[in-house]
């Protein structure tokens, strides 16, 4: 069966880097959440708007906003052979409409938990940069900026609101709260493979290609 490769783990765990590798080397779409979810707060729709009352507080978006989003979005016709998808299901609820809808679509979940100890989460997030111009994204100790402040296109460099220490450790408790018993969950299915999150962006994807072609032979 066709599968639906969903990355799981704290927010900060580097899924959005790997799920796009991952997403260019087998040629199925990557679906993430967040930024289905940040481009209407900043369209302004009504579902940005109440979207962004929770997520401004680091706090989770409701179940019924997202699973309508996913939905949609796993209706195209470029999901018919896989996808990959990176910040849902968040809940236990949001997995079991999952499984509900990629039954419906001839797919079969299958989980990459990347796990990173919370202290590195809260320095990875919280030195993070993006340019306002390119949208190029920098961090102050493994990829700083050319100038202070500045990105080589001459753009201004602006911490995102959810990449606030503080707004983050609120993020890791309502993780720890929410989304960690999924792990339980998946596991309990079969249909989960842990990879430490740990090192450089190279050492994690090496440890994802190899879970990938276990889950291959699964």
């Amino acid at each position: 069966m066709k599968k639906a490769i969903i990355f799981l783990g704290p927010p900060g765990a580097g899924k959005g880097t790997q799920a796009t590798m991952v997403s260019q080397s087998i040629g199925v779409p990557y679906i993430s959440t967040g930024d289905i979810l940040r481009s209407a707060v900043k369209e302004g729709s009504s579902l940005g708007k109440k979207a962004n009352e929770y997520m401004s507080k680091g706090e989770l978006v409701p179940d019924e906003v997202v699973i309508g989003i996913i939905d949609e979005r796993l209706n195209r016709g470029d999901c018919k052979n896989g996808c990959i998808l990176d910040g849902f299901p968040r809940t236990i609820v949001q997995a079991v409409s999952l499984e509900n809808m990629l039954k419906e679509k001839g797919l079969e979940p299958v989980v990459l938990f990347i796990d990173v100890p919370d202290e590195e989460v809260v320095r990875r997030n919280s030195k993070r940069r993006i340019c306002d111009r390119c949208g190029r994204i920098y961090h102050l100790e493994t990829n700083p900026p050319p100038k202070d402040g500045k990105c080589e296109c001459g753009g201004f460099l602006y911490q995102r609101n959810d990449d606030r220490e503080d707004v983050i450790r609120e993020r890791l408790r309502v993780y720890r709260e929410k989304t960690s018993p999924l792990i339980d969950y998946y596991t309990k299915k079969n249909s989960l493979f842990k990879v430490n999150g740990s090192g450089s962006v190279e050492e994690v994807h090496s440890r994802v290609i190899s879970a990938l072609k276990k889950i291959d032979k699964a």
